[in-house]
């Protein structure tokens, strides 16, 4: 993909979206992150840092919202758990697999239906 402003910086960017039907707490979503960073050859170079509003504001938005730093960029990860609805974002200046991305992604929340968006 060309990119009209710095298109000097190589980077990628994938959106994905769908409802999960297995278990999602804190310690899934950093397996996930295990997970899509060793599935993609991504390397982090931090810990995830992993928020819950515990019971802060509406309920309909209660859930994890989540990112882990890569070398490369970063990838936020975002999960409505009343909702069972997740949202991730990778973002890298290096090439990754998307298909491999949308596959692991799906297979990791058991999500049937999901849409993805590259940007």
């Amino acid at each position: 993909m060309q990119f009209a402003i710095a298109p000097e910086v190589q980077r990628q960017r994938l959106l994905v979206e769908g409802y999960f039907t297995t278990e999602v707490a804190r310690e899934q979503v950093k397996n996930y992150f295990t997970m899509i960073t060793e599935g993609l050859n991504l390397r982090a170079y931090g810990e995830p840092i992993i928020f819950s509003p515990g019971g802060e504001g509406k309920d309909v938005n209660q859930g994890y919202d989540a990112f882990i730093p890569l070398i490369d960029s970063g990838i936020a990860l975002y999960v409505w758990t009343n909702a069972k609805f997740f949202s991730v974002v990778i973002y890298t200046c290096k090439s990754f697999d998307t298909p491999a991305a949308v596959r692991l992604t799906k297979e990791f929340f058991g999500a049937g239906e999901i849409h993805m968006h590259e940007f």
